[in-house]
C-alpha cells in the first residue's frame, strides 16, 4: 500500500524517535555526570584554596584584597568547572591519550586564560592598557604562577582519590557478587544433600513396612494407613529450605509414631523441647535422620527394644544450641556413622550455620547413643 505524504513523514518520524531519545538519553547522562562531579566538597575546597591564595598574594598586592579574593575566586570556580567538564567530554579519546592527562592539561590551560580573562575585564578589554601596566602584569604573572603550581598538583590529587573511591567501590562490588554466588552454590550443595537424604528416609520406612507385610503381622494395615497419611502430610515439608525446628519436630513425632505402630512393645519415645526453640531456623530432615538412626541401628537390632528422647536447650551465655537424640538400644557397635545420611548431615550443618556446628556422639550409661547437635542460630 502506497503511504501518503503525511503518513510517510509520520512513518518516518516514529522510525527516528529510537534514536532521538538515545542522543538525548545520552546528553543528559552527560550533563547529570557533569553536575554530580561538581562536589559541595569540591567547591568548598576551590574556594577555601582561592581565599588562601588572596591571602598569601595580598602583601605583594596593590589592587585592594576584596578584589584579589573575587578574582582568586573566579580563577579557582572557573578551573573547577574546566576540570569537570574534561571528565565527561569529549565522549572518546585516542587510546594513546588517557582522560586524567587531558583533565590536567584542560585546568592547566584554563588558570592562565582564567586570569587573563579577569584583568581583561579591569581594563574592558583593553589588550595596549594591560600590556602598558607594569603592576597588572605583575598580578597577572603572579597569580599564574601560583595557579600552575598548585592547579595541577590538586587536579592529580583529585583524580587519584576518585581512582581509589572508584577502585574501592569496585572491590565491594566484586565481593558482594562473590558472596551472592557462594551462597547460591551452597544452596544447590544443601538441595542436592536434601535430595540424597530423601529417597534414603523413603526406602528405609517402606522396607520396615514390607517387613510387617511379610511376616503376617496385623499392624501390617494399620502401619500402613499412617505411612500414607505421613507421607501425605510429611511430602510438602521435605523440600522446604526455611524449615523451622518445630516443622523438623513435627516430622519427628510423626514417625516414632509410625515406627511405634510397627513396634508397640519395643519402642517407647518422649519428644521434649522448649516452646521458645521451635522458631528457630533448622536444616530440614537434619533431626530426623539422627531419629531415624536411633530406630534403625539402635532399637530394631536390640533384643528388648529400647526408649528414644528428643530434646533441645539453649546456653544462654555462648548463645550455643543443643539439639540431641539419645536412644538406649545397642550403643555405638552398631552406629553407621560412615552412612550417607550421617555423611550428609555433618556437611549440611557446616553449609547451614557455619563450621562451628558439629556433631557429638557419646555412650550414656548403661548402653545406648546420644546424638547431639552443636550450632548457633
Amino acid at each position: 500500500m502506497a503511504l501518503g505524504r503525511a503518513d510517510a513523514w509520520r512513518y518516518r518520524g516514529c522510525m527516528d524517535a529510537p534514536g532521538a531519545v538515545i542522543r538525548t538519553q545520552s546528553r543528559s547522562t552527560g550533563w547529570a555526570r557533569f553536575r554530580a562531579s561538581l562536589r559541595p566538597a569540591r567547591l568548598v575546597f576551590t574556594l577555601c584554596l582561592a581565599a588562601i591564595v588572596a591571602g598569601v598574594l595580598n602583601p605583594i598586592f596593590i589592587t585592594a584584597f576584596p578584589i584579589l579574593l573575587a578574582r582568586t575566586l573566579f580563577i579557582g570556580v572557573l578551573s573547577l568547572l574546566a576540570f569537570s567538564a574534561a571528565g565527561q567530554w569529549p565522549k572518546t579519546l585516542p587510546s594513546w591519550l588517557p582522560r586524567w592527562v587531558v583533565q590536567v592539561l584542560v585546568v592547566a590551560l584554563s588558570l592562565p586564560l582564567g586570569t587573563l580573562l579577569v584583568y581583561l575585564f579591569s581594563v574592558d578589554g583593553d589588550w595596549r592598557a594591560l600590556m602598558q601596566h607594569d603592576a597588572r602584569l605583575t598580578g597577572l604573572v603572579s597569580i599564574t604562577g601560583v595557579g600552575l603550581l598548585v592547579g595541577p598538583l590538586l587536579a592529580m590529587a583529585a583524580l587519584y582519590r576518585e581512582r581509589d573511591a572508584q577502585a574501592r567501590s569496585q572491590t565491594l562490588a566484586f565481593e558482594l557478587e562473590k558472596s551472592q554466588l557462594e551462597r547460591q552454590a551452597l544452596d544447590a550443595r544443601l538441595r542436592l544433600m536434601q535430595a540424597q537424604i530423601e529417597p534414603h528416609f523413603l526406602l528405609n520406612t517402606l522396607a520396615n513396612v514390607r517387613a510387617l507385610v511379610e511376616t503376617g503381622s496385623p499392624q501390617a494395615g494399620p502401619v500402613l494407613g499412617s505411612l500414607i497419611a505421613y507421607l501425605r502430610g510429611a511430602m510438602p515439608r521435605l523440600r522446604e529450605q526455611a524449615a523451622s525446628l518445630g516443622d523438623e519436630l513435627a516430622l519427628v513425632r510423626a514417625y516414632l509414631e509410625l515406627m511405634q505402630m510397627r513396634m508397640p512393645d519395643r519402642l517407647q519415645y518422649s519428644v521434649d523441647v522448649p516452646v521458645a526453640l521451635e522458631a528457630l531456623r533448622f536444616p530440614p530432615m537434619a533431626l530426623l535422620t539422627l531419629v531415624e538412626n536411633a530406630v534403625r541401628h539402635g532399637i530394631d537390632p536390640s533384643e528388648v527394644g529400647g526408649r528414644v528422647d528428643v530434646g533441645a536447650a539453649s546456653d544462654g551465655t555462648s548463645g550455643v544450641v543443643s539439639v540431641w537424640v539419645t536412644d538406649t538400644g545397642v550403643g555405638m557397635s552398631q552406629l553407621a556413622g560412615t552412612g550417607s545420611g550421617l555423611r550428609n548431615l555433618r556437611e549440611r550443618l557446616g553449609l547451614f550455620y557455619g563450621v562451628e556446628a558439629c556433631i557429638d556422639f557419646s555412650e550414656p550409661s548403661p548402653h545406648g547413643l546420644r546424638a547431639e547437635l552443636k550450632f548457633k542460630p
